[in-house]
């Protein structure tokens, strides 16, 4: 398959992105030491932006030659929406997660600036059960493809997708989206993401980037379980 330019020009280094999900600022500084050149791109989420200390670390990352992902999940009236987004434009951050409607989606995208934006299709915590919980009438990958298409329609930069969906993503919605993997599990599951794959799986499926928190930060090296996974990624890419 031919790529488009905006997804082959990947550097594959940066196709790994650590999910920095940690309460406080020393604990970030201190993964981010242990890091080193093993990661170039941090996914910054939730838990670390009620540490207080958000725009100080995404601004140090950025300063550092680090790309940063803002893992926040706007979900908001439009109109909110729209100006949180323009308020983070001005950081220089890379990507932000939408998880909202098309009304969300179209201001978010409207107000990014430089900034890509991933519209949020189905957490990788949630199976069909979840769904019929929530009161989607639709298995998993229809609520994926649903959501990707308007994403696409709609101008934003890619999704977020589990890569159990990437396949069908690619095949019938469109390869100019960038599709970024979380849920990645290069080891047995046994936590709460319940569709994972393996990184040669995501990859092989058609992810662009994929996410990867707990195998690297709980690990006894963590320096050296992302460099493996940043092994096998050059191994893929090459």
């Amino acid at each position: 398959m031919t790529l488009p330019e905006n997804r082959r020009q990947i550097p594959a280094e940066e196709r790994l992105i650590f999910a920095l999900d940690v309460p406080d600022l020393d604990r970030a500084r201190t993964l981010i030491r242990r890091l080193g050149d093993h990661v170039r791109f941090y996914k910054l989420g939730l838990e670390f932006f009620l540490s207080g200390h958000y725009f100080e670390l995404a601004d140090e990352l950025k300063q550092s030659g680090k790309r940063v992902f803002a893992d926040l999940k706007l979900f908001d009236i439009p109109p909110t929406v729209g100006r949180a987004t323009a308020q983070l434009a001005r950081r220089d951050v890379d990507f932000l997660t939408v998880h909202g409607n098309d009304g969300m989606l179209a201001e978010a995208v409207a107000n990014r600036g430089e900034m890509g934006i991933l519209a949020v299709t189905a957490l990788t915590s949630l199976d069909r059960g979840d769904l019929d919980d929530l009161g989607f009438a639709c298995d998993v990958e229809a609520l994926v493809l649903s959501r990707a298409r308007r994403a696409l329609a709609l101008g934003c930069t890619g999704v977020i997708s589990s890569g159990l969906e990437v396949a069908a993503l690619r095949r019938e919605v469109d390869d100019r989206l960038v599709a970024v993997c979380p849920g990645i599990r290069p080891v047995a599951n046994i936590d709460e993401q319940k569709r994972t794959l393996s990184v040669s799986e995501a990859f092989d499926a058609g992810a662009d980037y994929i996410v990867v928190g707990r195998p690297i930060r709980d690990a006894g090296d963590p320096a050296s379980a992302a460099a493996g996974i940043q092994s096998e990624i050059a191994r893929i890419f090459s």
